[in-house]
């Protein structure tokens, strides 16, 4: 019978060290707790990768408390996350954590400052889910235009004008996909150069009220910061046109929810789609009735390819950090 190293291994600690041609190799033990988990497909990714550079894969998956979450990271050196929500008493639990990975763009689930000051470092995984957040945007735009299927005659995209709030890996997939639908494109970032987003064949503006008053659909895909929480209000959406469409799949705190409601009860010519289901659904639900759709929970990422694509990325960052130290995606440097 041959000697099986796997099981080997498991008859160390988590942190075991085989001496092999005078290297040490340390075997780290790589927690993957996801409430909403990956894919099979792509947990059988990451494990390869992970076996592949010797480290221990631990999942859980689909945890119900945060106890469960405080026990499993109590001895994990790597933490791969999706939105998760990892808050100092997680990190605290976390006594011998050296790295969390968000497997994904957005990482505004994670404490990033206090990370820093327990020198753990946080990365993302940024594009890897843009192209699937993107469809998502025009799978709920068609919906919205057609009047949720309602058998009444709607409008089509082609000669619309769209407007994309933050021009990054998402923003860009969806002016990828406006250009098939034949809509006219614009788009605002404030920290995205304006001759950047021309060269791209979109029209760039200057502000995001120029943004929100020029077009008929605006597309939000800022991330949730001090700046941006509620800023998605009612001066901002009320220079829409008549007939304008919100959509949202980025964060659910860039809406002022208050404020949206009420504009919709008072322009009853606005839409408003969402993949992040607010706080005030049922009020949306009632006075915007018609006028407003939200995905159960956020589907943004939830297909085959980008789970596959955020999950083995993940382990491989994960892989270069242990390996040689890389932190390309760290966010919280």
């Amino acid at each position: 019978m041959g000697f099986d190293l796997k099981k080997y291994f498991r008859l160390f600690n988590h942190k075991s060290t085989l001496k092999c041609n005078n290297l040490n190799l340390i075997i780290m033990k790589i927690l993957v707790a996801t409430e909403k988990p990956f894919a099979p497909v792509a947990v059988n990714g990451i494990k390869a990768e992970l076996d592949d550079a010797g480290h221990e894969l631990v999942l859980l998956e689909k945890y119900t408390e945060k106890q469960q979450l405080l026990d499993a990271v109590a001895n994990a050196d790597a933490l791969i996350v999706r939105s998760d929500k990892i808050t100092p008493e997680v990190l605290d639990a976390a006594k011998e954590l050296k790295i969390v990975v968000r497997a994904g763009a957005g990482y505004d689930n994670i404490d990033t400052a206090y990370a820093k000051e327990k020198g753990i470092v946080v990365e993302n995984t940024p594009g890897q889910n843009s192209n699937a957040v993107a469809e998502l945007v025009f799978g709920l735009l068609v919906y919205a235009v057609r009047n949720f299927y309602n058998g009444k005659a709607g409008t089509e995209l082609k000669g619309k004008k769209l407007g994309i709030l933050a021009y990054g890996n998402v923003g860009r997939n969806v002016a990828r996909i406006a250009k098939g639908f034949g809509m006219d494109i614009y788009a605002y970032d404030a920290f995205c150069p304006k001759e950047v987003i021309e060269q791209s064949g979109v029209h760039a503006v200057d502000n995001q009220e120029e943004l929100f008053s020029t077009c008929d659909v605006v597309s939000l895909h800022i991330p949730a910061t001090n700046e941006t929480k509620k800023s998605i209000n009612k001066e901002l959406v009320s220079k829409m046109k008549k007939g304008g469409i919100l959509v949202n799949t980025a964060r659910k705190e860039v809406i002022n929810e208050e404020e949206l409601v009420a504009l919709l009860q008072e322009r009853t010519d606005l839409k408003f789609v969402t993949d992040i289901k607010p706080d005030l659904d049922a009020e949306f639900a009632e006075k915007a009735e018609g006028r407003y759709f939200s995905t159960p929970k956020k589907m943004g990422a939830q297909t085959a390819e980008a789970n596959i694509n955020a999950g083995i990325a993940a382990a491989k960052q994960i892989n270069a950090y242990f390996a040689e130290g890389c932190t390309k995606f760290q966010v919280n440097k």
